[in-house]
């Protein structure tokens, strides 16, 4: 085995007589007369990257090429020391590599060479969903049902823990993947044995999840990927990237009176999107960071995929050592990340002066009460305009009748229901669930809510799904959990769960109500993501709030009330209550948290993290190499990747006589075009269900059914919020087969066409792929026969998962955009240039031919940035490339 480390730039250190070796990054530096104090600490962090794995000398002096210019077009490798996935991306991930392992049995090889070379850590967090709530009884509930459910996924995952090297998995009913990540998993500094040495060095992660980001709080650098990525860097090859652009954001004053960690992330997600950082490293500096919170700044590192940037970092601190002991970490680790930091440069030192491609600007002490909604996690608005905002927006949102003042009376319920009125009031995500002074907040205001003699209205469906076990044993230890639990937000398990569309069964008469008179509903939730379709199909009006926002709306009812001016309540004595009477001081819950949270709750909770509850230690499964497939499974099936294993792909050729399957507008996400969220009973993936014996009751969700490809592809852009413009004034996965000039699902035409070998393009507009890293989105689309999706701009992960897939990202030239070529969907599409052989960012010629027979040549370039991309592209996808290197 060759050596781990360049011997060249080598130190070693000495912590209470224990040795570790590092790369010196001031050294390497020095050698190419590079300026290291004025790189951004996250370009320090990927310097000791490219020199601790021997990378050509070039890249070292890409980045003296970096600060010239702020920014760089050069290529460099990136390879994290970890993988963090959860069950949603992490099932099919599995799935992959236990295929990958019969390809290469198949070619004669030796299927064990498949196997992840880095630690890999899965937390199954994904799966739990809110079919109970409002009892003592909902988690127990919740908890048997998820395990009915995901047998087989679960079982699945036990024998991929048994049989894969460096593959850990975090069993149900632990927390949600980041938060685990950030309190227990994430090291700071991580070390790996080689001979007799210690190495030491930047913990670095990729994570099949696009929040993965949140540990850049914990000045952890690491970005969410596609799994189709994650399987890369798991078999050890490094990924490439650009060396980006990174935007500093400095950070002044504090924050006051009732603002909090949830009001200056949605302030600083407008703020970056505005400002357009797809692509981007942003870090957060200046004197701002002295009074923030680990856990605040976890709050707004956790959100860089809705603020666009590829990363939202803080540097090493004393802030960052301070929570390492409040989290129980090894006292010796403690000292090794102090020692290392200072060693390396990595330590935030005011003396540094960190030059940025462009900085922005932030006055904590300005931030005012927000949300954000209706359909984007950017649309910021100040809690005195939300019943304006939802005026506002209710024209794009409703299909009948827009009178606010109009209400429907519920069968057999003593209320009514109207446009705007809450229907889920959820305390869910690790955003805000990770944080003490936010979930404390929510926990006083729910005492002095119950004092009162206030409580929920009863069309509210009130959840708490805290992201770690860490969350309800400080809100029981100070006994905040029993006024939160008279408001119905008892604990429903510990998952991901509303924020991504576990949300559950409203109850059946106020769907119906709904439903019935075409209400826009609403709901609001302490997660990070509000998009169209994505918390509960039948609530149309989302807004992400902070947890006490929630608790507040909770017992509100509504949206159209001003709970800045208007009381929000009468108490039992007919008083007017006002959110004002409610809202908690920081000084109530500082002394709240120093009472009731400390060190001994971590290590207490997290002693046991991978041994499980007793439904999970009761799996039995029996060891082997490659996994026995269940053809009759609906869960778990082999995927057709490599039908053709032995006939290698290694040119290309000009696509011709393509059809247009779908023609998008801008801002389509991965929640659009991924399977997610509840599996509707109309849909072609419901109706191979049945086909398969599968009840509806039983269909679980998209995400559930990750590992069987048969179900996503039929799947694949069915969101029935997802408008495509080929059927105007129609909402659906739906198109039109210019083959039959019929209207019919997006699966069912594509089908059509790949049975006739006709090669397909998507069209869309700006900001296509925006959300979360689903693999799906580019594994279905790859699935479908789409050979190119030509799109006005891309978000970084999706166009990265389309290149991974095989499948050509293109954007238009020369400014043009979908609605200047006039298309229709009736147009065949050429695209040349393809021909033997391609190269990053290569201008392409799309031919356009109309139906009347006039055609147009329009000029259009490959969103393909890397060379290890481009082999990608030649292989079929990068599993492909995998398994043909073995």
């Amino acid at each position: 085995m060759s050596s781990p480390y360049n011997p060249k730039y080598a130190i070693k250190i000495d912590i209470d007589g224990h040795t570790y070796v590092m790369c010196d990054i001031k050294k390497a530096a020095s050698d190419i007369g590079l300026e290291v104090n004025k790189l951004p600490y996250s370009l320090r962090v990927l310097l000791e990257n490219v020199i601790r794995t021997n990378q050509d000398p070039q890249s070292l002096l890409a980045f003296k090429e970096w600060l010239k210019q702020k920014k760089s077009d050069a290529e460099v490798a990136f390879m994290p020391a970890r993988v963090l996935m959860q069950d949603f991306t992490g099932v099919p991930a599995v799935v992959d590599l236990a295929a990958m392992r019969d390809a290469v049995k198949k070619l004669q090889k030796d299927p064990l060479t498949i196997n992840p070379l880095i630690p890999v850590d899965l937390v199954i967090d994904h799966s739990v969903q809110v079919d109970y709530s409002g009892s003592a009884e909902a988690f127990k509930k919740n908890v048997e049902l998820e395990m009915q459910r995901n047998l087989e996924r679960y079982e699945f995952l036990k024998w991929g823990q048994q049989t894969f090297n460096n593959f850990r998995v975090v069993p149900p009913g632990t927390g949600i993947c980041h938060q685990v990540n950030l309190e227990y998993l994430a090291q700071v500094v991580w070390t790996q044995k080689y001979n007799n040495e210690t190495l030491a060095y930047p913990d670095t992660v990729v994570g099949t999840d696009s929040h993965t980001t949140m540990v850049n709080g914990l000045s952890v650098l690491g970005w969410g990927v596609g799994g189709i990525e994650a399987e890369a860097a798991m078999l050890g090859r490094a990924l490439p990237m650009i060396l980006p652009e990174v935007v500093g954001v400095k950070l002044t004053g504090e924050l006051k009176g009732n603002s909090t960690a949830t009001d200056l992330v949605l302030t600083v997600t407008q703020m970056l999107r505005k400002k357009g950082v797809v692509g981007k490293f942003v870090e957060f500096f200046g004197p701002g960071l002295d009074a923030l919170s680990l856990a605040d700044r976890a709050t707004i590192a956790n959100m860089a995929p809705e603020y666009g940037a590829t990363c939202g970092f803080f540097p090493i601190d004393n802030e960052t050592i301070k929570y390492l002991h409040l989290t129980a970490r090894d006292p010796q680790q403690i000292k090794l990340v102090t020692e290392y930091a200072k060693t390396n440069l990595l330590w935030r030192d005011s003396n540094d002066a960190p030059e940025y491609t462009d900085v922005l600007a932030l006055d904590l002490s300005t931030l005012e009460t927000s949300l954000a909604g209706p359909k984007r996690p950017q649309d910021r608005v100040n809690l005195s305009n939300i019943t304006s905002n939802f005026k506002t927006e209710l024209p794009s949102l409703a299909k009948g009748d827009q009178d606010i003042t109009k209400k429907y009376p519920v069968a057999g319920k003593d209320f009514s229901l109207g446009h705007g009125d809450v229907v889920i009031a959820a305390i869910t995500s690790c955003t805000n669930t990770s944080n003490p002074s936010v979930m404390v907040a929510a926990g006083l205001l729910a005492k002095k809510a119950c004092n009162l003699g206030l409580l929920s209205k009863p069309w509210v469906k009130t959840s708490l799904a805290p992201g770690s076990q860490i969350v309800t044993e400080y809100l029981a230890a100070g006994g905040l959990d029993q006024y939160l639990n008279k408001l119905g937000f008892n604990l429903v398990g510990y998952g991901c769960t509303t924020c991504i569309g576990n949300s559950g069964p409203l109850a059946p008469e106020i769907d119906n109500t709904i439903s019935n008179n075409q209400l826009v509903a609403a709901s609001v939730l302490s997660g990070n993501r509000n998009f169209e379709g994505r918390v509960h199909a039948s609530v149309r009006a989302n807004y992400l709030a902070s947890p006490p926002l929630v608790v507040a709306y909770a017992i509100a009812g509504s949206i159209n009330l001003n709970l800045q001016t208007q009381a929000l309540a009468v108490d039992r004595n007919g008083h007017d209550v006002y959110l004002k009477d409610l809202w908690p001081t920081q000084q109530e819950i500082k002394e709240y948290i120093n009472q009731s949270l400390s060190s001994a709750i971590f290590k207490a909770k997290y002693s046991q993290v991978f041994t499980g509850d007793q439904y999970w230690q009761s799996l039995k499964i029996a060891k082997s190499s490659t996994y026995n497939w269940d053809k009759n499974s609906t869960y778990i099936n082999h995927p057709p990747y490599f039908e053709n294993i032995e006939k290698a792909m290694l040119s290309l050729s000009d696509i011709k006589s393509a059809r247009i399957l779908a023609i998008f507008g801008d801002s389509i996400t991965t929640d659009h075009i991924s399977p997610a969220g509840n599996i509707n009973k109309a849909s072609p993936a419901a109706k191979y269900l049945m086909n398969h014996g599968v009840m509806q009751a039983d269909f679980n969700s998209y995400g559930a059914r990750r590992g069987n490809h048969e179900v996503m592809m039929r799947g694949t852009f069915a969101n029935g919020r997802i408008k495509n413009e080929m059927c105007p004034g129609i909402e659906g996965g739906v198109t039109i087969n210019q083959l039959t000039q019929q209207q019919m699902s997006i699966y069912d035409a594509a089908m059509d066409y790949k049975l006739r070998s006709i090669p397909l393009v998507v069209i869309a507009g700006a900001e296509y792929g925006t959300g979360s890293s689903r693999d799906w989105a580019a594994k279905g689309t790859s699935l479908l026969g789409v050979k190119a999706v030509i799109a006005e701009s891309f978000e970084r992960i999706h166009r990265s998962n389309l290149a991974g897939m095989g499948v050509l990202p293109i954007v238009f030239a020369n400014g043009l955009t979908r609605k200047d070529c006039k298309l229709t969907g009736s147009e065949e599409i050429e695209i040349n240039g393809l021909k033997d052989s391609i190269e990053p960012y290569q201008r392409l010629q799309c031919v356009i031919k109309r139906q009347d027979g006039v055609q147009d040549t329009i000029e259009v370039i490959l969103q393909v940035f890397t060379d290890s991309e481009i082999e990608y592209i030649r292989q079929g996808s990068v599993m492909h490339t995998v398994v043909y290197t073995r």
